[in-house]
């Protein structure tokens, strides 16, 4: 393994996790963005390569029989979601560190595996009925979907003590400035 850095953001839907990515994205230009692998369908403008890379199940479980991710799971039935080893050379060749937008089982593993490479920071919102309106506004979720979201927020929220730092998304211009702080001392550790 190189002796690169990573920086996890992790948190359920709707906590506001990939508008810290894009922010933190813009303020350093030496992060480079991982992009995971799914098997769900693209939602509105996503396009393969660039949010994510859109595999069959077929081919995202050969990935998995050639132990080709550092990371993957079954987040939703029948789809999954995971990290080819390979992403995170191709960022590390390029001379970045890497950056990843995951939910908190793929956090936690990512930190399980890389240990002090990696940064594991949980963002957390303390009004869950306004996650709750984030996912309503984006208006991609059927009513059944939204609910196993909000399950598995609840789930998830209970593994936040796991990471390195939580950091509170109520007042985003605060969480910008924090989040920068948090990975400038990271970075220049």
């Amino acid at each position: 393994m190189k002796n690169g850095k990573l920086v996890i953001l992790s948190a359920p839907s709707g906590s506001g996790k990939t508008t810290i990515v894009k922010h933190l994205l813009t303020a350093f230009p030496d992060l480079g963005f991982s992009i995971s692998c799914c098997t769900r369908e693209p939602r509105g403008d996503e396009k393969h390569g660039e949010h994510y890379y859109f595999l069959s199940s077929i081919d995202f479980e050969s990935k998995i029989q050639s132990n080709s991710f550092v990371e993957w799971e079954e987040v939703y039935k029948g789809n999954y979601y995971g990290t080819l080893k390979e992403e995170v050379e191709r960022l590390w060749s390029l001379g970045k560190t890497v950056i990843f937008d995951v939910d908190v089982k793929g956090g936690l593993n990512l930190k399980k595996y890389y240990k002090n490479q990696a940064l594991a920071i949980y963002v957390d919102v303390s009004d869950l009925e306004e996650v709750k309106n984030r996912l309503r506004k984006r208006g991609t979720e059927s009513e059944e979907s939204m609910q196993k979201r909000i399950e598995k927020m609840q789930e998830e929220s209970s593994h936040k003590e796991k990471f390195d730092v939580l950091l509170n998304n109520d007042k985003l211009d605060e969480t910008f400035a924090k989040a920068e702080k948090l990975v400038r001392d990271f970075l220049n550790d």
